[in-house]
Parts: C-alpha cells; structure tokens; sequence
C-alpha cells in the first residue's frame, strides 16, 4: 500500500529540517531500511531510512527547509494508483505538486479542487490577526464556530499535533507502569523497553542532581581581559616553544641572598631576562602597522593573579636595575595590584611580559601575548627529574620555560635562540654581577 513520506520529528524541540539530498531517484526500486534521503537538523545530520518496500513514486521536495510532518515523497508499488496521495500532498503543501502538466488529467483536477478547496478559509478578523501574530497557519485549526469559522479563541486554543513515536508494545507498557512520557524519549529508530527504563534512569538521576544553572554578568576587568585577549589572537600569529632548564644554580643563588634580601625565582629570572633581550631585540619590539618599534631598554610586566582576573604591572627600565631594586618593586606593585591602587603608569608601557605559575605546580602552559608587545614569558614549576650526568642518573630541579611568540616578526630560530640564552643565564645566574 502506498503512503507519503513525510519530513521526521527526530527530536522533541524538532520543528523544521532541511533536506540536504536524495540517495534514490524517482521510480527507483526501494527496500525496507535502504537509506532514502538526508536530513539536517539544528543538531546533527541524519539518514532516513524507507519504511517499507517499494518504488519511489514521487520526490515532492528535492531540497530545502521545510516543517515536520511536511510531504517529500510518495512510496509506493509500481502499478499503483497514487492519485489520492498526490492530492493528499498538494491539500497539506504549497509547492508540492511540481511538473503538474506531466500528471493524468483527472490527477490535475483533483490536484486543483483540493488546492481551491484548502484556500477557502473562514475566519474572524480577530483570528486573522492572531494567528498572524503567533505564526500559526489559519489551515491548520479546526474552527467551531457556523459553516466551521475560525474563532479568536480557536486560534488560543490551538495546539500543533506531537508526532507519534514508534514504539514495541513492551515499551508503551513498561512506560505506561513506570509513568514516562514516551513521546519525550529522543530516538529516529523505533523505542524499545531498555529505552524506556534507560531514560527512566536518567531522568531519575537528574533529579538527584538537581541541575541548576545561574548568570552574571562579566565584571569590568573580566571583560576587558576577555576582549583583550581575544583581540590578542585575532591579531598575533603565534607560536608556542618549550625549554627545560636546570635550576640549581639558580635555587643556590636565591638561598645565599636570604639574609640580604626575600628574592623570588620570579625576581630572578625578570632581571636576567631583562638582559637578554638587549641581545635579541625583535622579542622587545611591537608592531604599528607596517612598521616594528624597536627599543634599547626592557619594561618587564609580571602577571599578577586576583580574585576578579589578571592584572599586569610593569617594571620600568629593568635592564638597568639591580637585583635587589627589581625584587622590592614587584613586591610592592603587587601589593598595590592586590588592594587596588595601581596607577595607570604603573600598568602601561610593556615591552615584555612575564607570568609564573610554578606555584600552582603547572609543568606547561601557553600563554597569550599582552598587546601590543610580541612575546610573553611562561615560568613553570620546578620539578625533580631523572637526568644522565656523565653516564650517571641524577635527580635535578628543572624547570620548563614556556615561551609564547608573534611569529610576525619573530622566526622560530630567534625564538629558540633566545630561550636557549635564558637557559645558559639561569643555569649561571652568577653573571648577574658582572
């Protein structure tokens, strides 16, 4: 027996599809199961599948968007009558009936009569207007008022028909007995009891959960950070390197200096990159438009992390300042980070920027360059690691470096250059006094 083929609810909240294309031709031989066409949801892509055996009598809607339960095709044996499904099809869509001169007489004229018949809606203007507000169409209702007139209150009532789903009678009973709403359960293919019970169970768990959701809005930093940051990608054409370094010249350093001053790898490794960045220029610079700004002094930002985000204070002209001095100013920027009292001078003018969270235990990161400068500096934990000395293994301090540069102006072999000198530095912070 023939029947129309029509555009599937494969969701719950599913109202349209659009028809991305037909696996079979017309008066094509089908089997029950072959994959007839493609439909593309909000969600995802599905097949359909023919629903039983037969001929593709009629494709109605080649392509396109279109409503659930909208006629796209005609199933049916080959000497069948389908006369009555094509009229079906032209009473339920505007452009079903395509080619009608290619159609028997008597089909056309049915054809016509069901159209002429469909367009002859009675309705209130109050219903009119309505139904016009709420996107309903007026064919669609089933007025009750003389001759079948369409009410304002027909319009209100009105509810769009559930698509029935296929399910085993097992599972119609076993939702019956457990109180689902079987039309709730998203599935293409027909529900079967497991179904049933799995999204019993599930449902039972989210009430368990008792899933909750709240918005607020982005505090002012936050949202600076965020556009700032997404402008930083928008713009940078970046590339991350890693470099491990040994750290324990470095650690021997800061322990001597204890009783002079509390010096922090951070301070440490913010004087010697200072230093070197004199020696590779283009990681000091920024670009303006078409042109690089070059720079013979350093302004180190060292990230400081809050509560509402990240904030960046810099050191100025830190490539002429001593260990000590640099030390005493990111403990004191960072206290005026903390309680808020930061200058606008005291934020601006980078030309390099640093950002540790070894104290996190972070082992690698990539961080995101702070515009308009064209690299930035990640400090990572340090961490016992297994190494051969001189055919013996031996347990050392090392440290990633994670650095993060615009490949724009800095080429990767500068890159690598450059953290390759950090890690001569680090491993003898000793040349800090020379």
């Amino acid at each position: 027996m023939g029947q129309l083929l029509v555009m599937p609810k494969l969701g719950l909240t599913m109202t349209e599809g659009t028809i991305l294309e037909w696996f079979k031709k017309e008066g094509e031989e089908v089997k029950k199961g072959e994959k007839l066409y493609a439909v593309e949801t909000s969600k995802l892509t599905n097949d359909v599948e023919a629903p039983a055996n037969g001929v593709l009598r009629k494709i109605i809607h080649m392509d396109g968007k279109l409503p659930v339960l909208e006629p796209v095709g005609i199933l049916a044996a080959a000497d069948e009558d389908i006369s009555e499904l094509l009229v079906k099809a032209g009473a339920n869509g505007e452009k079903t009936i395509e080619k009608r001169e290619e159609q028997p007489e008597a089909v056309k004229e049915e054809v016509e009569k069901s159209e002429k018949s469909s367009e002859r809606i009675i309705a209130s203007p109050k219903a009119k207007r309505l139904a016009k507000e709420l996107g309903v169409e007026l064919s669609l209702i089933r007025g009750t008022g003389p001759g079948g007139a369409i009410s304002e209150k027909d319009v209100e009532d009105y509810k769009p028909e559930e698509a029935k789903v296929k399910a085993s009678p097992t599972a119609e009973r076993v939702a019956k007995n457990l109180g689902v709403d079987i039309n709730k359960i998203e599935k293409t293919e027909r529900i079967m009891k497991d179904d049933v019970i799995g999204y019993q169970n599930f449902e039972s768990l989210k009430e368990m959960a008792a899933p909750k959701e709240t918005r607020e809005k982005m505090s002012s930093m936050r949202r600076i950070i965020s556009e700032r940051m997404f402008e930083s990608q928008q713009t940078s054409a970046v590339v991350h390197y890693n470099l491990s370094v040994d750290t324990r010249e470095m650690k021997r350093m800061r322990d001597k200096l204890k009783n002079v001053a509390k010096i922090t790898y951070t301070d440490i490794i913010v004087k010697i990159v200072s230093r070197v960045l004199l020696e590779f220029p283009m990681l000091n610079c920024s670009v303006e438009g078409d042109e690089m700004i070059k720079r013979n002094y350093t302004n180190i930002g060292v990230a400081v992390a809050l509560d509402e985000g990240l904030i960046v204070p810099v050191v100025k002209y830190a490539n002429i300042k001593g260990l000590k001095m640099i030390s005493d100013e990111i403990k004191e920027l960072a206290e005026k980070a903390r309680t808020n009292s930061l200058q606008p001078d005291e934020m601006s003018g980078g030309t390099f920027t640093v950002s540790n969270l070894g104290m996190f235990n972070i082992e690698s990161f990539t961080p995101i360059i702070n515009q308009p400068e064209v690299a930035i500096l990640g400090i990572n934990t340090i961490k016992e690691t297994a190494v051969n000395v001189e055919g013996q293994v031996a347990f050392i301090p090392m440290m990633t470096l994670s650095l993060t540069a615009d490949h724009r102006v800095v080429d990767g072999s500068v890159a690598a250059q450059f953290l390759n000198r950090l890690k001569e530095w680090i491993e003898n912070p000793n040349q800090l006094i020379l």
